[in-house]
């Protein structure tokens, strides 16, 4: 499986902070807020990912990334001319999914919880259809809502109603098979001139192939698209790492335990942060 980190857009909500600089680039705590949906995938076991931004960002993300191979990962990045949709993603990265299946994330998520990476590990495995998670929200109205039956079958999918028929919101992460270019190739533009995700999941709802799972009490899913949402994610990661003493979206300790790079690969990345986050790798390296 392939991985799509969705790091465009403007940003507009967070201005002034984001005038100048990519909203995904903004720390959350002490790493930037791209680590945490690469985590994701990382945990996932994904390891070619695709990141797509807008064009005068892709540079900084080059920077901070490369090719990925200090990671044991293979990164590709491709530009998003204007906004068109969370969908458009598919149809920028066809090239690069080519015939495998492929899980997108949304740059500006946060997942935590326990036992998440074995749900993530059965997603990365699909071979027909699609799985997306749900979470309950107090403010269903701003999220692709989702409607399940007494028997948690799913129901309807509704971007943002006004009148929300349930409570769970579609988080940003997703997971398709290779049909997904074929399905988004079939979406028209919404009201807003976007091609809705919720659209692509209606297309595989359609064909009985989609799969909802619910990430329950115990999970942690944020946004961080408002001042206010990257200031709680921020304490909420700083309250996690100093009461427990790992790090959240650690991405070199998971390339680490995932067994693609090595003991020594693990130091020398160290060696670059003179800082509490470099003692944390050696310490890691110690073990």
């Amino acid at each position: 499986m392939k991985g799509i980190i969705l790091a465009g857009g403007s940003g507009t909500r967070l201005y002034p902070a984001t005038y100048s600089v990519s909203k995904q680039l903004l720390p959350i705590y002490d790493k930037p807020m791209i680590y945490y949906p690469l985590s994701t995938l990382m945990l996932a076991g994904i390891s070619e990912i695709l990141i797509i931004s807008n064009p005068e960002f892709l540079p900084f993300y080059k920077k901070l990334f490369g090719s990925g191979e200090q990671l044991g990962l293979s990164l590709k990045y491709v530009a998003q001319e204007e906004p068109k949709g969370i969908a458009d993603a598919f149809l920028l990265g066809e090239p690069f999914i080519g015939d495998s299946p492929v899980c997108l994330i949304l740059g500006d998520n946060l997942f935590y919880g326990s036992q998440f990476t074995p749900k993530l590990r059965r997603a990365s495995n699909i071979d027909s259809g699609a799985i997306i998670f749900a979470y309950q929200v107090n403010d269903p109205q701003n999220y692709g809502v989702v409607e399940f039956d007494s028997s948690l079958q799913v129901v309807s999918l509704e971007e943002k109603p006004q009148k929300p028929k349930s409570k769970f919101a579609a988080t940003g992460l997703y997971f398709y098979d290779n049909h997904v270019i074929e399905y988004a190739k079939l979406l028209c533009p919404s009201a807003r001139g976007e091609l809705e995700i919720t659209d692509l999941n209606k297309e595989y709802l359609k064909r009985k192939k989609l799969e909802v799972q619910l990430l329950q009490r115990g999970f942690a899913w944020l946004d961080t698209g408002s001042h206010e949402n990257l200031l709680e994610s921020s304490q909420f990661v700083k309250t996690i790492e100093h009461r427990q003493g790992f790090k959240i979206a650690c991405i070199e300790e998971i390339a680490y335990r995932n067994g693609w790079i090595s003991n020594s690969d693990l130091r020398l990345i160290a060696a670059k942060y003179p800082n509490q986050y470099g003692k944390y790798l050696n310490d890691i390296s110690s073990e």
